[in-house]
């Protein structure tokens, strides 16, 4: 049976092409900088928005038309979605996706029960990569929806929830190894405060901290060596959470001794709900050899919360991409997409036209990207704007090599600092504009 029956294998048609259900940009074999588009880009897609989204939001009921479900979350509809999400996969070309572990299964009535008809749901998602080839880059535990982490999970007020969240982890890193999940993320979506009157700030983080070293030491134990990546958002549920940007959380990550051992995964819509550009984030993330993965989303600046469109402005994919070819790609991570349709494209079509505006964005910012590096200009501004850090005085600094008595006896004898030179603003968008 098709439940996208009007939607043949998508294939690249070129920019000539009016085809909406065809690429324009995203050609898989094409060549960029010695790699594949595939490899540099390693799309997937999301199993919570794509196929359990609803529509709703805080003012409307559900609009979305999925003629498969059945209007349950019972164990047979949540086997019948693998079906609906590998068929969607195949025809898109998707390499790669992601899921939390009641995006794919239900609770039951216990734990134990729960985590049976995990195993039921992962049997199938396996059997369904094993026939597809299409793999898993990252699992995760939702630990925030179920009424019980309203305190939040790892950073929870109450010792039990930590143990059920603990329990909960331990049983979706085995899922994620189990189906050769090269990543495993950790989202604290109500890891935070919302009143510092009622929160032991320190408590809660350093229980976090004990949270994340058991999870390595578990993962050690099984012989999961997939990526752990933190995801930073800054509020939403929570006022405050805890992992509210890279600077935070990479803070986080150093405070408690777990460097070499958990990455970022870096969202767009997150940034800006921060108050920062991706761009930003990814750097930010990037030099210090944290970039782990994206999420590929965006928000709308003129609305104040978490959106999670899909990615269409190619200058927002470039920046992305000059990052990423930075260094080299994110593999063993990927270029996720956590996007949602909006609650008006409402037919099943509309998930192909949402993925394939995405993943040709990000095919066209990667090709901008390569020749902006390729041209090099960028990168001699850059270099032109730090000269003179290259020798002398710069050069000693640098190497540390002189004192706040040598820097004085340097101004003494100089008199004046040397003329700053322009920051040449407004070429660089030129210049940028020039290769799109």
């Amino acid at each position: 049976m098709s439940y996208f029956p009007e939607v043949s294998k998508i294939e690249y048609e070129g920019s000539d092409s009016r085809n909406p259900l065809a690429f324009h940009h995203y050609n898989p074999s094409e060549i960029v900088a010695g790699k594949t588009m595939e490899e540099w880009l390693r799309f997937s897609v999301c199993y919570w928005h794509t196929f359990r989204g609803t529509g709703t939001d805080p003012f409307g009921a559900p609009t979305m038309q999925r003629p498969w479900e059945d209007g349950t979350n019972s164990v047979d509809m949540a086997l019948k979605r693998v079906d609906v999400a590998f068929e969607f996969m195949e025809k898109l070309g998707a390499p790669f996706y992601c899921f939390h572990d009641r995006d794919v299964a239900p609770e039951g009535s216990s734990l134990r029960e729960t985590n049976a008809i995990l195993d039921k749901v992962v049997a199938k998602l396996k059997a369904e990569q094993e026939r597809t080839g299409i793999k898993l880059l990252w699992g995760t535990a939702n630990m925030f929806s179920n009424p019980r982490f309203m305190h939040g999970a790892a950073t929870t007020c109450n010792a039990d929830v930590f143990a059920y969240a603990a329990a909960q982890v331990k049983k979706a890193i085995e899922v994620t190894h189990e189906l050769g999940g090269i990543n495993y993320v950790f989202w604290g979506g109500r890891e935070g405060y919302h009143n510092l009157y009622n929160t032991d700030m320190k408590r809660e983080l350093d229980h976090l901290g004990r949270f994340m070293h058991l999870a390595h030491e578990y993962a050690e134990s099984i012989g999961f060596t997939g990526q752990f990546l933190f995801e930073p958002k800054p509020k939403e549920p929570t006022k405050h959470q805890y992992d509210f940007d890279a600077a935070a959380c990479l803070n986080f990550i150093r405070a408690n001794g777990l460097e070499g051992v958990v990455k970022l995964n870096i969202e767009t819509n997150h940034a800006t709900l921060a108050g920062h550009t991706m761009m930003h984030e990814l750097a930010y993330a990037s030099m210090q050899d944290a970039l782990g993965s994206i999420d590929a989303n965006t928000g709308d600046l003129l609305l104040g919360w978490d959106t999670d469109q899909f990615p269409t402005d190619i200058y927002l994919t470039t920046q992305c991409m000059l990052v990423i070819m930075g260094q080299d790609g994110l593999a063993p991570g990927g270029v996720n997409f956590d996007a949602k349709v909006r609650r008006e494209s409402f037919e099943p079509v509309d998930l192909f036209y949402a993925h394939i505006g995405g993943m040709d964005a990000f095919a066209r910012g990667l090709k901008i990207a390569a020749k902006i590096r390729e041209e090099g200009r960028l990168a001699q501004i850059v270099t032109d704007r730090y000269s003179s850090w290259d020798s002398g005085i710069g050069a000693k600094i640098e190497a540390g090599e002189a004192s706040f008595a040598d820097l004085e006896a340097y101004m003494l004898e100089k008199g004046e600092a040397a003329p700053n030179q322009s920051g040449r603003q407004e070429l660089l968008e030129n210049l940028i504009n020039d290769c799109l």
